[in-house]
């Protein structure tokens, strides 16, 4: 296998093992916590997953964009700001976590102790990401895995919501110190800069928007239909989303590790050729995922969703259409990333909102099927408006000749 294919296996393997550490953690929580244990530490773990997003979009997304010879200083940049800004909001949430009363309180003191710790590792993977080394944020994403199932593990049955926030927030402190060790050849002698962070026109302050227009208009979704739909409604969708996970592995690996590939390929006609080959694999894995889950036994569904699955598996088809054309539109976006950062704001503040009103709207007509069939209809027009947009890209666009996109 050529270098390029084994750092795609790699990238994939890496967002799998971070998908698996989320994954485990809020199963392991489930397991040992008390139903209103499990709750305060859903609390701050979906606090933490906001906060998780909002420094991928900021900073991340902006440093896997870097090109030229300054990697190096910019990955620093980025551990740098990272570490302050992840210091500065965990002594917001001790003061949140003084301000609260009880075990959610407690929480998030937790929470405010290890941000910096958690943050930092995560946010290593963007760094080997841009300098083309994803085998070595694989090897601390693994170790991660490893430490948080190992530190859940032994805690007691019935542990407080605290002590299970630092126990998972301790655990990565053998990746963290294996990610810094293994960055250090690529930024030994390189001067750390975090003023181009803070200046008006950051990228990363688009793609925060676009991150907080993506969830923001996801959870409204999710409201809205329960204002409107049974209970019983909002599960099956809910299953049938839950079910395209593995998909959801290959799409954040296409976004994480994508653009550094594809912005060394020399212009438009080449990143184009093979983000369109992508998006035409993603498809048709899409694709047979959907035929895989429709044709698979009553049982073994069950086995997987419990009773839900009866009604999420008559969803199958309108979910697997939306995940097939969702592979094409994330290659559109990736594509639009590389080559014209500045123009995915609006497609996804716009699409993002009518893919609302689309999953609203078919539930009046046709009730949960036509939800997923809006939605499925939504990820579709978001992905043709992509297209067409970078149909309308100059020749020019993202040449080596051209300005390289600034990553600070």
């Amino acid at each position: 296998m050529s270098r390029r294919g084994l750092a795609a296996v790699a990238s994939v393997l890496d967002q799998a093992a971070s998908s698996a550490t989320n994954i485990l953690v809020l199963v392991l929580a489930a397991r040992l916590s008390s139903a209103a244990g499990f709750a305060d530490f859903s609390m701050v773990y979906v606090t933490f997953s906001v906060l998780l997003g909002l420094n991928m979009a900021y900073v991340g997304q902006s440093l896997v964009l870097a090109k030229g010879e300054q990697l190096g200083a910019e990955c620093r940049s980025a551990v740098g700001f990272t570490a302050a800004a992840s210091t500065a909001v965990g002594a917001l949430l001790l003061v949140v976590g003084l301000a609260l009363a009880g075990a959610t309180g407690t929480a998030f003191l937790a929470l405010g102790l290890v941000l910096p710790l958690v943050l930092l590792q995560d946010g290593l993977r963007y760094c080997f990401s841009a300098l083309r080394a994803p085998e070595r944020a694989l090897a601390a994403d693994a170790l991660r895995l490893v430490c948080v199932v190992a530190a859940l593990a032994v805690q007691p049955e019935g542990a407080s919501a605290g002590r299970l926030v630092l126990a998972w927030g301790l655990s990565a402190l053998p990746a963290l110190g294996l990610g810094l060790w293994l960055l250090r050849p690529y930024v030994r002698g390189a001067r750390a800069d975090l003023r181009p962070y803070l200046r008006r026109g950051h990228l990363g302050q688009r793609f925060v928007v676009e991150f907080a227009v993506g969830n923001g208009s996801s959870q409204l979704a999710v409201l809205g239909l329960g204002v409107f739909a049974t209970p019983l409604a909002v599960g099956a969708l809910r299953g049938a989303t839950t079910l395209f996970g593995p998909l959801n592995v290959l799409f954040n690996s296409a976004n994480a590790f994508g653009p550094p590939v594809l912005g060394r390929l020399g212009g438009k006609r080449a990143t184009v050729r093979a983000t369109a080959v992508l998006g035409l694999v993603l498809a048709a894995v899409g694709a047979g995922w959907a035929a895989a889950l429709y044709l698979l036994p009553d049982r073994l569904g069950r086995e997987l969703l419990g009773d839900t699955w009866a009604d999420a598996s008559a969803l199958l088809p309108a979910t697997g259409a939306q995940y097939a054309v969702m592979g094409l539109g994330t290659c559109a976006l990736l594509t639009l990333r590389v080559l014209a950062p500045k123009a995915t704001l609006s497609l996804q503040v716009v699409f993002s909102l009518l893919s609302v009103g689309l999953l609203l709207g078919g539930y009046a007509v046709w009730g949960v099927a036509g939800a997923a069939w809006g939605l499925a209809a939504g990820s579709a027009l978001k992905a043709l408006a992509a297209w067409w947009r970078v149909t309308r890209l100059p020749a020019t666009a993202g040449s080596r000749d051209t300005e390289p996109v600034p990553a600070a």
